[in-house]
């Protein structure tokens, strides 16, 4: 059953807690699709989720790789950012299905970009700009 939630952010520490807790109820084979403006906050929620994994490695943006993999978390981390995806062939290339369907969690930083290829089932948080410095509005869509 899908379940949609309006999540109100007011801070870093409040992306962070929810990062955090997201990442407690995350499975093998998890896919996070996050869609938001630049400097919404894609790259530091990933951040949160990392931690709440046990993620030892520094996560940084994958912009130019289009994919890094961390390995020290509870579950393996799968991060994509693929802003700079010219054809959706790209990602057959990569073997995003071993991702997408592995072991791992994958947290996809502009999906709306390959949306054909998101599974139905995965975790979608849309970020936008709230109504005051540092605020955001998380439309997210979960699967019970």
């Amino acid at each position: 059953m899908k379940e949609e939630q309006i999540i109100k952010i007011k801070s870093e520490a409040d992306t962070h807690e929810f990062g955090i807790k997201l990442a407690s109820e995350l499975a093998p084979g998890t896919v996070v699709a996050m869609v938001g403006d630049l400097g919404t906050g894609k790259t530091t929620l990933t951040k949160a989720i990392a931690q709440g994994l046990g993620v030892r490695e520094t996560i940084t943006s994958p912009t130019f790789t289009i994919v890094k993999e961390y390995d020290s978390g509870r579950l393996p981390l799968y991060h994509f950012d693929v802003y700079r995806i010219g054809d959706i062939d790209e990602m057959y290339e990569l073997g995003y299905e071993e991702y997408f369907y592995g072991e791992g969690v994958s947290v996809v930083e502009w999906a709306d970009i390959i949306e054909e290829l998101i599974p139905d089932e995965a975790v979608r948080i849309n970020i936008e700009y709230g109504p005051n410095e540092g605020e955001r509005i998380y439309r997210c869509t979960f699967w019970q």
